[in-house]
């Protein structure tokens, strides 16, 4: 059996949740505690909502409690000393979130004169969320939350005072005492219970759980499959349903790694055969599952983090956003067709491929779902609200589909009521499987949101905030690009030890002030700029952790899959430039000028991927690609004479390698 048949002709019921070890007792409880924790979502998203305290805490604390039941202290089994250090950590995650809820009344009436016991908690708390991080996200995230605590603490006033003497003159502040800085950690709606775990405490773990529940069920099969029969008899057809396939899975998968893991097991081998080199093959898989962080509706996130940093509306985010995601798409699958066209590479034959109609005929009730959570975002219902009736919608139409199947298998063999029994229980069991997989999936994300609200109260407690644009403004001189650059270089060294989620928080608060308020980039365009450049850590050397992820399914090596995924997702540093310098592609603006800035990324967009391939429909010379880079750059600059002679210099040079084409053909 080749391997493309083994892809395509899997059953949806093929789905096993990936091999959990260790002692029965634990998994037993993790299995309790996420199915819990997704149950507990589920009702105050669609039957009673909560307030803003009971919901973060609670919802904090079964995510520590599952934290340090997933991930061993040490990176290794549980011995004696693991054991008795996890009983400790789960137990000060259980109570540190049920004081709140306990308490709350009591802490409102006592107005700011907190109570030694809320101090004491309040320490509690914060220790558990950082070593809760250094588990599930990192050491990285962990280390940045421990030193924003330090820095809050140093200064002439503060608990370490002698810490201050160290700082930096435009760093230094006046320093909090423990007592401060615990009540505005814990206590305050600016710190851990704040906005970005209120964001991932409701929006995203519904979604995030939505993504579980297709995940389940088989829908991500299901797009692969719809992706391969779109494009695989294509020119590198394997790599462009890739594609195709990351686009629609990693829009609400919430993770560039789980999307290479789950898209790239099938497209990389695919690829590979079809003569990809085998970095190559990674890169792709890295740049396009990258991308579908970017890709609406759930941006792994973002959409609802923006939609609350802006106040702009959700829907508002989701439909500016679409545009730019498509460009970004678009660019790798041009990429991926010129080096399909430059190597003389052929799709599958139509024997190896999905043929639409059947694959549509066996999953279509999964598109069920997702039209009705576009119609009731478009009717204006809140992302939490419509993320529960989608989760609700994807259990009962997978739910009646295993019903309607297992009526006929009855009918078929005679044993309708066995066919029916089996495939209730199945579809429970399925249903559980759901439920602690979404728990499980938000683990991360949810401990991110938690220590970036560590960071978020010590910079709006000490001022770092203003004295970081102050910095900006200082090295860039008042240069937007060089501005922008800084951007890069920030968000690419926070990258390296933060989850995307994270680093967009924490990059937005420091340099967000200086980009709306300095440089005069809008607030939305602002926004955008930080959250496409926050991805880069994905794809971008030397440490690209999508693109290391698909180099172990690929067998290459890891940083020439960097490098190649680096190329590939080019766009993700090129449409967030233009968009600072065309902000009308976002905010808005006259038709004729909403088509014009269009027409201009495109065009340039082509022109950059025929630079860098020295390809388009043939071979370019070296001069005509140094001028089309040239001419890329030109399209930056403001001005619409600039603007126009780029275009026209690139039409034109593109129209040669038209000509030829026609009469020499691709060699």
């Amino acid at each position: 059996m080749t391997t493309s048949s083994v892809v395509t002709d899997q059953p949806e019921a093929a789905w096993q949740p990936p091999e959990r070890k260790g002692p029965k007792p634990i998994l037993w409880l993790i299995t309790i505690l996420g199915i819990g924790l997704s149950l507990f979502q589920l009702y105050s998203a669609g039957i009673q909502p909560l307030g803003l305290f009971y919901q973060r805490s609670i919802h904090l604390a079964l995510v520590m409690m599952l934290a340090f039941l997933i991930f061993p202290p040490f990176g290794r089994p549980r011995g004696v000393i693991g054991s008795i250090i996890d009983l400790g950590f789960f137990g000060a995650a259980a109570f540190s979130g049920f004081y709140l809820v306990y308490n709350l009344d009591e802490i409102f009436a006592r107005a700011g004169f907190w109570s030694e016991t809320d101090i004491i908690v309040g320490c509690i708390t914060a220790v558990t969320l950082l070593e809760a991080s250094r588990r599930a996200v990192g050491l990285g995230l962990t280390i940045i939350g421990a030193v924003a605590i330090i820095y809050a603490l140093s200064g002439a006033r503060g608990s370490l005072p002698w810490l201050g003497e160290w700082l930096p003159g435009i760093l230094n502040h006046r320093g909090y005492s423990l007592e401060r800085v615990a009540a505005q950690l814990y206590l305050g709606q600016e710190g851990i219970f704040g906005l970005p775990l209120g964001v991932a405490a409701t929006f995203v773990f519904i979604f995030v759980l939505f993504g579980a529940m297709l995940e389940v069920t088989g829908a991500g099969k299901f797009f692969i499959d719809v992706a391969f029969a779109a494009t695989g008899r294509q020119r590198g057809g394997p790599a462009k349903a890739a594609v195709l396939a990351s686009a629609s899975m990693g829009s609400i998968s919430g993770s560039s790694i789980a999307n290479v893991v789950t898209t790239g097991a099938f497209t990389i081998p695919l690829m590979k055969k079809l003569g990809y080199k085998p970095a190559q093959a990674g890169g792709i898989e890295a740049a396009s599952s990258t991308g579908g962080q970017i890709m609406p509706p759930l941006m792994g996130a973002g959409a609802f983090l923006i939609a609350e940093y802006t106040r702009l509306p959700y829907l508002e985010i989701v439909k500016v956003s679409i545009f730019p995601a498509l460009l970004y798409f678009a660019t790798v699958y041009l990429f991926v067709h010129i080096i399909a066209i430059k190597q003389g590479m052929t799709g599958l034959p139509q024997s190896q491929l999905p043929v639409m109609r059947e694959v549509l005929m066996r999953g279509w009730f999964f598109l069920a779902p997702l039209i009705l959570l576009v119609f009731l975002l478009v009717m204006g219902l809140s992302p939490m609200r419509v993320g529960f009736y989608a989760v609700s919608g994807i259990i009962v139409v997978a739910g009646l589909n295993g019903l309607w199947l297992a009526v006929r298998r009855g009918q078929e063999n005679g044993a309708l009521a066995k066919e029916v029994t089996a495939a209730i229980k199945l579809g429970f069991i399925r249903l559980m499987q759901g439920l602690e997989l979404g728990a499980r999936n938000a683990v991360a994300v949810s401990i991110a949101c938690g220590v970036a609200g560590i960071v978020v109260a010590v910079v709006g407690l000490t001022g770092l905030g203003l004295k970081f644009s102050s910095m900006m403004i200082a090295f860039s001189g008042g240069n937007i690009l060089l501005a922008l650059l800084l951007v890069i270089i920030a968000s690419l060294i926070l990258g390296l030890g933060l989850p995307v989620t994270a680093s967009y928080i924490v990059l937005i608060v420091l340099v967000g002030p200086a980009l709306t308020n300095e440089f005069g980039i809008p607030l939305l365009v602002a926004h955008l700029l930080v959250f496409w450049y926050s991805q880069d850590s994905n794809v971008t050397p030397p440490v690209a952790l999508a693109a290391f992820a698909a180099a172990a399914i690929a067998g290459s090596k890891t940083m020439e899959t960097s490098v190649q995924s680096w190329k590939f997702a080019k766009g993700l540093y090129l449409i967030p430039l233009f968009m600072v310098f065309n902000p009308e592609i976002i905010t808005g603006g006259p038709l004729p000028v909403l088509l014009w800035n269009g027409f201009l990324i495109i065009t340039a967009l082509v022109a950059f991927a025929a630079a860098i391939e020295g390809f388009l429909f043939t071979w370019m010379k070296p001069w005509m690609r140094a001028i089309l880079a040239l001419s890329v750059i030109g399209v930056f600059y403001p001005s619409m004479t600039a603007e126009i002679a780029a275009v026209a210099v690139m039409l034109l040079l593109l129209l040669v390698n038209f000509v030829q084409y026609r009469r020499v053909g691709v060699a």
